[in-house]
């Protein structure tokens, strides 16, 4: 059992010394640890620090992609390279590395195929009593579409089997944390989460410049959840609520055509109209949504399988077809 510690990295040369030194070299229940670092475009030689730490494997890629991205090369280098599990942990130590035994205890027991390290958001002190809320609105918004019972779903501390590494993709640019377990509960990857500790903050957040554009982002981020795992529900509702506001306003207008005559208000009459009407495209539009939705999960399981099938022949591991052939 090999078990792979990947870290992206963007320009961490002055936090990465200190997150290594914590890192293990044993774990029970894994034959090898080995150490990996994405070097996302830094331009302060992280990828040279890196090396002189005894970091087993280094990926730079040509210029700053953003943090998902560099999350998804780690994890394609990792079972390019056997990773039976991969433990994604952050740069600037936030998450204490004497947890991972914790961490990939469920899936070494059968129990899960990812596991979330949730954070004491409560206690943690450098967290402002606006980002608390945002954390907990956050991770409830991601139960309830994800049908999950992940307390804490913006934490980067995480574990994940090789099959869940197959398996997940992202297509949010700036963080992963909230998609991957999104798509753990649709495509039914068994997913769970372990308490942990964490450090004093290194170095003030590169995700975010500051309150206003962390909230916009989670804002945004919850919105393009909604619309690209959720598609029917989220323009269902949008439709229904433009039709039910323009059948109020067409009562309107009867009511006033029938007590006044029939003279005047037709200008609630084209409003009715319009908003009836673009309350049945919205449905249309939602309908059309989730036909996509469906193409593209199933495309989701044709490139993992296709990535299994690729991972098992670097492995020496024969694909079904030379198994049945034997």
């Amino acid at each position: 059992m090999k078990l792979i510690v990947q870290i992206p990295c963007y320009n961490e040369a002055g936090t990465l010394p200190e997150t290594l030194a914590a890192l293990p070299r044993v774990v029970p229940g894994f034959d090898r640890v080995e150490w990996l670092v994405i070097d996302d475009g830094s331009q302060d030689g992280t990828a040279e620090v890196a090396v002189e730490c005894g970091v087993d494997h280094v990926v730079r890629t040509p210029g700053n992609r953003g943090l998902s991205r560099a999350f998804l090369r780690g994890l394609e280098e990792a079972v390019r390279l056997g990773a039976d599990v991969v433990v994604n942990t952050d740069a600037d130590n936030q998450y204490r590395a004497d947890c991972i035994p914790d961490l990939v205890a469920p899936i070494l027991e059968g129990r899960a195929d990812i596991v979330v390290g949730a954070r004491p958001i409560a206690s943690v002190e450098h967290f402002s009593a606006l980002k608390k809320m945002l954390q907990r609105a956050g991770s409830w918004v991601v139960r309830r579409v994800s049908r999950t019972d992940i307390p804490d779903a913006t934490s980067g501390f995480r574990a994940m089997s090789r099959r869940a590494a197959l398996e997940l993709k992202v297509f949010n640019h700036y963080s992963y944390t909230l998609e991957t377990i999104i798509q753990a509960g649709i495509k039914g990857i068994a997913i769970t989460s372990v308490p942990i500790s964490v450090n004093r903050p290194t170095r003030p957040s590169r995700l975010f410049r500051s309150t206003g554009a962390y909230v916009l982002r989670q804002v945004l981020t919850i919105l393009r959840i909604f619309v690209t795992y959720r598609p029917f529900f989220f323009f269902s509702v949008l439709g229904a609520a433009s039709f039910l506001v323009g059948f109020l306003v067409g009562l309107r207008f009867v009511w006033f055509y029938m007590t006044a005559g029939g003279t005047g208000h037709v200008q609630s009459l084209i409003l009715a109209a319009l908003l009836m009407g673009s309350g049945f495209l919205l449905l249309l539009v939602g309908l059309l949504a989730d036909l996509v939705s469906v193409n593209r999960q199933l495309l989701e399981k044709v490139d993992a399988r296709l990535s299994a099938v690729e991972a098992g022949r670097r492995d020496g591991l024969p694909t079904s077809r030379e198994a049945e052939g034997r």
